[in-house]
């Protein structure tokens, strides 16, 4: 195990290592935008950007790997995709087992779902140590997580939950804030400490 971390950790930045990431997150993330199709289509245009939560942070994700293939760093784009692809890759899983504690049945396509989702969170957590992230980009990304946040639960273009779940929505919107914070914190305390300790 110990040594296939240790290969899994220096293949990160291999370049046919990045295209294999590429592929998948570029795939997922256009899956997710037809999974999204319906709500979009209920949605008022100008808040449908707020929307696909989950496929816009692994798109902002896919773009961050498209930077490190041509060489690139993007404070800002790795800050948005840092933050909001781990939050959603968490949000996502915590929402599925949520449902499932309250009754809902397993379905293939939760598990499919927590897969890609778990995915979406390590991901961002395994490559923080490549972020050249300041107080700046963390900040701006903040403000559009937390205000996505806010447009979510006080809008009501959250993604649509499970029918189970629905009687607590309110709870959902102050777990999704707090887990704001807690990405927001992860992704810079990551990159801080691995940065100052080379790892």
């Amino acid at each position: 195990m110990k040594g296939l971390w240790k290969w899994l950790w220096a293949s990160l930045m291999e370049r046919w290592f990045l295209w294999m990431l590429f592929i998948i997150n570029f795939l997922g993330t256009i899956y997710g935008f037809i999974w999204y199709g319906n709500q979009l289509e209920s949605t008022v245009p100008w808040l449908r950007i707020f929307v696909p939560d989950s496929p816009t942070g692994s798109g902002l994700f896919t773009l961050v790997i498209l930077t490190y293939l041509l060489g690139k760093h993007i404070p800002l784009l790795e800050a948005l995709a840092g933050i909001t692809n781990f939050k959603y890759g968490v949000w996502a899983v915590g929402v599925i087992i949520a449902g499932w504690a309250m009754g809902n049945e397993v379905r293939w396509t939760d598990i499919m779902l927590m897969a890609s989702h778990t995915g979406m969170a390590v991901e961002s957590a395994l490559y923080a140590r490549f972020y050249k992230l300041s107080w700046l980009p963390v900040g701006l990304a903040a403000l559009w997580t937390l205000n996505n946040d806010f447009l979510d639960y006080v809008m009501f273009i959250h993604p649509w939950l499970p029918d189970v779940l629905v009687p607590y929505t309110g709870i959902v919107g102050l777990c999704t804030v707090m887990l704001s914070l807690i990405s927001i914190a992860m992704i810079w305390y990551l990159n801080l400490f691995q940065q100052r300790n080379k790892v």
